[in-house]
């Protein structure tokens, strides 16, 4: 009896040990420094995008808004449609690729393409697309579509695998950007797990102007990356426009605890918060130095919303994790909102009445310390009433969470959450 309990026990302290060493050399229990600035120029001030690019080291270029679309009718039926009209090349990278009508219907647009003549490149994150059977990228090859798989498991290091490409990126002839957070699956359609059949809650933002092509450098960088070649002669690249909106792009470009785009991004931006600070993230779990900011920007009187996924989501142990960081942040009156109807995975925050940033980052260590991640940050008329819009709908159609509610957690609940947080720097 006592052998076997030392054969079952040895296993598991080993791989506990494993693991925490691993940790250690990867940084999770180092000190962290506080991110803090004062006197920061408010978001309304003529300063306030140099200011912001220079902390992140986010890029400034121009370019305009000039399509806005919800959940995945219409966020795929735009996909498709500018997949239709291109005449020269399409670039696409994405994290999330399953099997299904979605991916089907995605893969013959672009080989109907491919086999007119346009070049098509596409970029998979390799975890994201695991699901994905070999046969789907051989009938893409096949047709003439260029396919690379971004950052595939390897022995020579496999702490690497952990680094994830979680970008969402569509780019027409050089001209047309489609950024946003939903992947090429039919789970944004509701046909997940919950069985609730809701669409998920997302969005999709159409660009155009210069922006589009620092945008194609950065695909070509992800692509060079994953083993791509480039003729530089097919590039494609255009030259800048005149006369457009101000925009930043933070790629959060294999970040590190010390040097995160998207962390200085997101801090900075709530620093300079004068009047309100709403935040979208689905997996929300803000580290130490987020939760300080987040709680002192809320001292200074500035209204903090948070939308989050609720009971229908993809990953509960998420959620209970992130429920466990609640208390502290609802005892300074940040108020947290869980969205009801289905998934909410949309990531987005709005600051004041003038700023928005948007893209594939995450409210979380993940985006903010191991993805390659792309935002957009923009002072924008067209897009902020309409993205103001999506967040009131996704309130009134969200549950407060309240102290109660949190007080009448379950056990399992409560020891799932406890344990997933002690994971929560890779989750």
């Amino acid at each position: 009896m006592i052998t076997k309990f030392v054969w079952i026990i040895f296993p598991l302290n080993l791989i506990i040990l494993v693991t925490l060493i691993v940790l250690y050399f990867q940084g999770v229990f180092r000190a962290h420094t506080l991110y803090k600035i004062n006197n920061l120029p408010p978001p309304a001030a003529a300063n306030f995008s140099i200011t912001i690019a220079s902390l992140s080291d986010s890029f400034i270029t121009q370019g305009k808004i000039t399509g806005f679309c919800r959940e995945a009718e219409d966020i795929f039926a735009a996909r498709l449609e500018a997949i239709k009209n291109a005449s020269q090349s399409i670039q696409f990278e994405t994290f999330i690729i399953t099997p299904g009508k979605r991916a089907d219907d995605f893969a013959q647009a672009l080989i109907e393409k491919a086999q007119a003549g346009v070049t098509v490149q596409v970029i998979a994150d390799n975890y994201g697309a695991k699901s994905i059977p070999k046969e789907y990228w051989h009938r893409l090859k096949n047709a003439g579509v260029q396919v690379q798989l971004f950052n595939p498991f390897t022995w020579r290091d496999p702490t690497a695998n952990l680094k994830r490409n979680h970008r969402k990126l569509l780019l027409i002839d050089g001209k047309i950007a489609l950024i946003g957070g939903a992947g090429v699956s039919d789970l944004w359609d509701g046909k997940d797990e919950t069985e609730n059949n809701q669409p998920w809650l997302d969005y999709e933002v159409c660009f155009q102007g210069s922006l589009v092509t620092r945008l194609q450098g950065i695909f070509l960088q992800h692509w060079l990356d994953a083993d791509g070649s480039l003729d530089w002669n097919s590039a494609n690249i255009s030259p800048p426009h005149q006369q457009e909106e101000t925009l930043l792009i933070t790629t959060g470009e294999d970040p590190t605890q010390r040097d995160s785009g998207i962390r200085a991004l997101f801090q900075s931006l709530l620093q300079a918060a004068k009047k309100r600070v709403w935040i979208a993230s689905p997996y929300f779990l803000p580290d130490n130095n987020s939760r300080k900011i987040l709680q002192q920007t809320k001292a200074r009187g500035v209204d903090i919303k948070i939308l989050t996924m609720g009971v229908h989501n993809d990953k509960p142990p998420v959620r209970y994790a992130s429920r466990q960081l609640y208390p502290k942040m609802l005892k300074t009156g940040i108020e947290i909102y869980e969205y009801q109807p289905s998934m909410m995975h949309a990531k987005c925050l709005l600051i004041d009445d003038n700023w928005i940033s948007l893209g594939s980052a995450n409210f979380d260590p993940r985006s903010l310390f191991h993805n390659d991640e792309l935002n957009i940050s923009a002072s924008d008329r067209y897009l902020f009433p309409k993205m103001e819009q999506f967040f009131l709908d996704a309130f009134a159609n969200s549950r407060l969470v309240t102290k109660r509610d949190l007080r009448h957690r379950s056990l399992r609940e409560n020891i799932i959450g406890r344990l997933t947080l002690l994971f929560h720097w890779h989750l």
